[in-house]
C-alpha cells in the first residue's frame, strides 16, 4: 500500500472523543475521493474520557469543520479556558502559586518586559518576575472573564476550553453521522492479519468480520490493533513520570465561572479543579508507589468538602508512555490506544487532533509509503516526546520536601533528557532562553512564554539572600494598569456563555 488510490474503505475501531474526533478529520480530508469512512463502536465497552480541558489548538480543530462554538459549547457545558494556575508546586517565597498563560497579542507588549525582569532576577535583582503580573490572559482568569474581547478591542485573544468528555464524544459523533459517517454498533472480538501482517479485518463477538483498506485503532488502553494484533513496542515514561492513578469526581459550581484549570499540589500527586457551566470537575492524579487508593481518595474528598458525602469517587490506572509506531502497516492508533501524557497540560485531545491531523496531509498527497511512514512516526514521537519533556520539567523544578513523593520527583535524575538538560543549563546560566528552544526546533510543542512562566512561576532564580539591587529599574512598568484597562474590553464568563447565539 503506497497510494491513497489503494484506499477504498477506513475502519476507525472505537469511539469517544478520540474516535470521533478522528473520523471526522479523515472523512473532511478525503472528502469527493470516494473513500468511506466507518466507525464501529462497542455499546460495552465504556469511554474514559480521562481530563476535561483542552490546549487553544482544539479550536483549530472546530474551525477546520466549521463547527461553531454556539454549536458545540452549549451541548457538552463548556466554558472558555485562559489557562492553567499551579498552586502549592513551589515552597519558595512568592511562588506559592503561578499561572500558565495562553499567549495573546497583547503579550507582545508585556512580554519583553517579563523576559527582561527573568534575566534580571537571575542576574540577582530584587525584582519581580512573577508570570501571572505579565499576561492578561492571567488577569481574565483571576476576574472571571471570557477571553473573547469587544468587537472594539484590535487585539486577538488565544484561549482553550473546558468540556464534560462524555458530552462532546455524543457530540462529535451526531457530527459524523450527519456528514455521512457509517456508524456500525458491534463488539470487536479480535483482528485478523494477512500474509503480509497487514490487519486484514477484524472479527466480532457474533462470528462476523469487517473487511477494511486501512484501520484506526481508537479502541482506548485495550489497543485492540497496534498492540494486541500487531505487537507494536511501547516506550514507557514511568521512569520519568511517576504517576500512575487517577481519581475523578465532581462537586457543585458557584455563580462565577473562572477560566482557568487549577493545578494543586496535594500529598502524592496534583488535583485539578475544572470549571463547567453546570459542575466542576475534580481529580486527583497520584502515583500508587506512595500511596493507596484509598487514601488518595480520602485526601482528595478533604480537599474538595466531599469527605462525608456519598457521591462515588470514579478511580482511573494510568499507562504513561507511546507506542513506537504509531502508523504500523495499515493501522493508525490515535489516543489513548497510541499513548498517554498525564492531564497535568491537558495535552490527550491536543495529540489526538495532531496525529490524525498530520495524518491526512500523507493522506492528501497520496504517500502512504514505508518512508512517508518512518517520517511521519519520527515526527508524532517527537510531539509526545517534547510534551513530556515539559510536563516532567514541572517535577524536577518542584522545591517541596514535605513528602517522599515529592522530594523523588526533585530527585529524579534517571535518563532525564538532554533537551531538558540544556533548557535548565541555559536558564541557570542566564543565557538567552528563547535561542536554546529555536535551536532545539521544540517551539511548536510548547511556546517560549510557557517555558519561561513555568521556570519562573516555579521560582527557579537565585536564592533570596543573595540578591541585590542591581537592575531594579528594569521592574518600574506600569503594566498593572495597562493590564486592567485592557481587561475592561471582556464580559463575566458565565454572562458572555448565557447570552451565546447559534450563528447564522
Amino acid at each position: 500500500m503506497t497510494t491513497q488510490d489503494s484506499i477504498k474503505k477506513i475502519l476507525v475501531v472505537g469511539g469517544g472523543s478520540a474516535g470521533w474526533m478522528a473520523a471526522l478529520l479523515i472523512a473532511h480530508s478525503v472528502k469527493d475521493k470516494g473513500i468511506q469512512v466507518s466507525v464501529i463502536e462497542s455499546e460495552t465497552v465504556g469511554v474514559i474520557g480521562v481530563g476535561e480541558g483542552s490546549t487553544p489548538v482544539m479550536k483549530r480543530f472546530f474551525d477546520t469543520l466549521e463547527i461553531h462554538e454556539t454549536e458545540w459549547m452549549p451541548e457538552c457545558n463548556a466554558t472558555y479556558k485562559s489557562g492553567i494556575a499551579f498552586d502549592g508546586w513551589s515552597s519558595k517565597p512568592g511562588h506559592a502559586s503561578y499561572f500558565h498563560p495562553f499567549v495573546t497579542m497583547v503579550d507582545n507588549l508585556t512580554m519583553p518586559p517579563f523576559i527582561e525582569n527573568v534575566k534580571a532576577r537571575l542576574q540577582g535583582a530584587d525584582v519581580c518576575a512573577l508570570p501571572n503580573k505579565f499576561f492578561l490572559s492571567a488577569q481574565l482568569a483571576d476576574s472571571c472573564l471570557a477571553p473573547i474581547a469587544d468587537h472594539n478591542f484590535p487585539f486577538f485573544t488565544t484561549y482553550g476550553y473546558h468540556f464534560d468528555a462524555m458530552l462532546l464524544g455524543k457530540f462529535l459523533r451526531k457530527k459524523a453521522l450527519q456528514t455521512g459517517i457509517e456508524h456500525i454498533k458491534a463488539h470487536i472480538d479480535h483482528a485478523r492479519l494477512d500474509e503480509k501482517g497487514n490487519i486484514a479485518a477484524v472479527s466480532l463477538a457474533d462470528g462476523s468480520e469487517l473487511a477494511a483498506d486501512f484501520f484506526v485503532d481508537c479502541s482506548g488502553f485495550s489497543a485492540l490493533l497496534i498492540d494486541k494484533a500487531l505487537k507494536t513496542p511501547f516506550v514507557s515514561y514511568a521512569d520519568n513520570l511517576l504517576n500512575d492513578s487517577a481519581i475523578a469526581m465532581p462537586t457543585d459550581i458557584c455563580d462565577k465561572i473562572p477560566t482557568l484549570t487549577v493545578s494543586t499540589a496535594m500529598k502524592h500527586g496534583w488535583a485539578w479543579k475544572i470549571p463547567l457551566q453546570n459542575r466542576y470537575g475534580n481529580g486527583y492524579v497520584y502515583s500508587s508507589a506512595f500511596t493507596t487508593a484509598d487514601q488518595a481518595e480520602t485526601e482528595l474528598r478533604e480537599k474538595i468538602g466531599m469527605l462525608d458525602s456519598d457521591t462515588p469517587a470514579r478511580h482511573l490506572k494510568m499507562k504513561l508512555g507511546r507506542v513506537e509506531k504509531h502508523w504500523n502497516k495499515n493501522c493508525l492508533a490515535v489516543g489513548l490506544s497510541q499513548g498517554f501524557l498525564e492531564p497535568l497540560e491537558a495535552t490527550a485531545l491536543y495529540l489526538t487532533q495532531m496525529t490524525a491531523a498530520i495524518f491526512c496531509l500523507f493522506l492528501e498527497k497520496g504517500d502512504l509509503s514505508e518512508q512517508a511512514q518512518q517520517v511521519y512516526n519520527q515526527e508524532i514521537n517527537d510531539y509526545f516526546d517534547g510534551h513530556r519533556n515539559y510536563i516532567i520539567a514541572h517535577y524536577k523544578t518542584n522545591t517541596r520536601t514535605d513528602t517522599e513523593y515529592w522530594k523523588a520527583n526533585a530527585a529524579n535524575l534517571h535518563r532525564i533528557p538532554d533537551s531538558l538538560k540544556h533548557i535548565f543549563s541555559t536558564w541557570l546560566e542566564g543565557r538567552d532562553l528563547g535561542d536554546e528552544i529555536r535551536r532545539q526546533n521544540i517551539e511548536k510543542y510548547y511556546p517560549i512564554a510557557s517555558w519561561y512562566a513555568l521556570l519562573a512561576g516555579m521560582g527557579i532564580f537565585p536564592d533570596a539572600e543573595k540578591k541585590t539591587t542591581a537592575g531594579e529599574q528594569h521592574q518600574q512598568y506600569p503594566l498593572g494598569d495597562f493590564i486592567q484597562r485592557c481587561a475592561l474590553n471582556f464580559q463575566d464568563h458565565r454572562s458572555f456563555l448565557a447570552k451565546q447565539k447559534p450563528a447564522m
